[in-house]
């Protein structure tokens, strides 16, 4: 009882210790903070100097500097082998490259802030590449409910074996339901070449353009003529009665576009197979702002009356922004639809001024902030992969550079279906500071390890990374790392 009694007094005043030397230390030097999401990697004092527009839009870009993480922790190295369903009928071999692809693009630490540009897509060309190449086999587009659930499950174990985040199903919102039919009546390989004009599918999509395929949709026009004959087979005569019905033939088009997707996906190889449907999937990515925007009363208050006060107008939009900028990595399509989003908004709350022009708001604006260079990292636009190399880790391609001033929305800008006029990088131009890449590497590893500070799988390999020790300000991460561990 006596040791019980003196071995916690000895710990509660190791605990203080720690948390004086914390407190002086974080005074000094780390601004890694319990009330930031995202910790040291976000920066939320913003230079407005910083983000005047030193290039247009018509201007050709700066070179990308790669974003470049830590060295990856074990099973990069050594893949556990996990231990499968055994129900699973889908042949994993076919997609072996792949799945060690998709487990690079959704790495457990990198998975919810590349989910919606890179992880995801990947993930779902994934399955539906996986889906088509077993039915070359099995001759069935679908699988049952009971099966599609030990194979999701097997797909997860998989990918977590390599080193993705051992919850991307529920990331990317992956259900047992998106390996079955759904509601479309065609499952079939046969009933289903039988069905629609299958060789005008395949010229369609087996060579696309994904820069003109998003505004051109050619093959995506092919796959919607496909799903309508798929969903039409249940009848042939289709009688639609009231919004009900259109609802439902809505559902079974969109069931009936992924199992047209997997056929497509069976007639060309994985390869191929997954740079079409990472194309078409960009598409879609692009042309929705992924992010959430928070209330915006205190903007319209501080920008209203005509703005009357440029400094607080400025104060509350900036306040405002670095909100956004804790959400997550966007392409810069993306956000140039995420900065009309927002301009509407702002303009339904009577703020009709060009906020974004006096307060020097850019596009980078709307993405992930990286402390030291107090700048966005915005994605290419077109399809992109992270990547793995056993002596820099993991890296994957942003843009630092180029600063494109967010654009406030027009009406002729709004009813514009596909804007082809304004120019933005899609791709990163060759990079001339290799020299630099190894401090670039080390800044923006620092400012993402200080999540680790409130993030367990984080911390871990944080700590065994040499540029960690470099600065004080990891130092101080790195007790915090300590501390809250003697509080579990």
């Amino acid at each position: 009882m006596s040791e019980g009694v003196s071995l916690k007094v000895k710990m509660s005043l190791s605990m203080v210790f720690v948390e004086m030397f914390l407190l002086i230390l974080s005074l000094n030097e780390c601004h890694c903070s319990p009330f930031n999401n995202l910790g040291g990697s976000l920066s939320t004092d913003r230079r407005v100097d910083g983000f005047l527009p030193l290039i247009s839009p018509n201007s050709a870009p700066q070179p990308f500097l790669p974003l470049l993480a830590p060295s990856p922790l074990a099973p990069f190295t050594n893949s556990i082998i996990p231990k499968l369903s055994g129900q699973c009928t889908l042949n994993f071999t076919s997609a072996q490259s792949l799945m060690g692809t998709t487990s690079t693009d959704c790495w457990s630490i990198f998975a919810p802030l590349l989910a919606n540009a890179i992880c995801c897509p990947q993930l779902e060309a994934t399955l539906a590449i996986l889906m088509g190449q077993s039915s070359i086999d099995t001759r069935t587009l679908a699988l049952n409910e009971t099966v599609s659930k030990h194979c999701l499950s097997d797909i997860e174990k998989i990918l977590a074996g390599q080193g993705a985040a051992n919850n991307v199903n529920k990331i990317c919102s992956i259900r047992p339901s998106n390996l079955t039919e759904g509601s479309c009546p065609v499952k079939d390989v046969n009933e289903f070449e039988g069905t629609v004009d299958s060789f005008k599918l395949l010229s369609a999509c087996e060579n696309i353009d994904p820069v003109k395929e998003c505004c051109d949709q050619v093959c995506q026009n092919a796959i919607l003529e496909t799903a309508t004959k798929l969903a039409l087979k249940a009848s042939e005569v289709l009688i639609i009665a009231g919004s009900h019905g259109i609802t439902e033939h809505s559902t079974k088009v969109d069931d009936c576009k992924h199992i047209a997707l997997r056929w497509l996906a069976g007639k060309l190889e994985p390869s191929r197979a997954k740079e079409v449907l990472r194309g078409l999937s960009n598409c879609k990515v692009n042309r929705v702002c992924p992010l959430v925007f928070p209330d915006m009363r205190h903007v319209a208050k501080g920008c209203g009356n005509d703005i009357s006060n440029k400094t607080e107008c400025c104060s509350a939009m900036e306040n405002y922004v670095s909100h956004l900028q804790k959400q997550s990595l966007i392409t810069n399509l993306q956000a140039l639809d995420c900065a009309t989003t927002l301009g509407m908004k702002l303009q339904r709350s009577n703020i009709t001024k060009d906020v974004y022009s006096l307060c020097h708001i850019t596009l980078k604006d709307f993405s992930l902030q990286v402390a030291k260079q107090e700048s966005g990292c915005l994605l290419p636009s077109l399809p992109s992969d992270a990547t793995f190399d056993h002596s820099s880790g993991i890296s994957f391609i942003c843009d630092l550079n180029d600063n494109i001033p967010a654009h406030w929305p027009s009406k002729s800008q709004l009813s514009a279906p596909c804007n082809k006029t304004i120019k933005i990088p899609a791709l990163p131009a060759a990079a001339n500071a290799q020299i630099r890449l190894y401090n670039e590497r080390c800044d923006i590893l620092r400012a993402v390890c200080c999540l680790s500070c409130y993030h367990d799988a984080l911390a871990v390999f944080c700590l065994s990374h040499p540029c960690f020790f470099s600065t004080s300000r990891m130092l101080v991460c790195i007790l915090q790392i300590f501390y809250l561990l003697l509080l579990k």
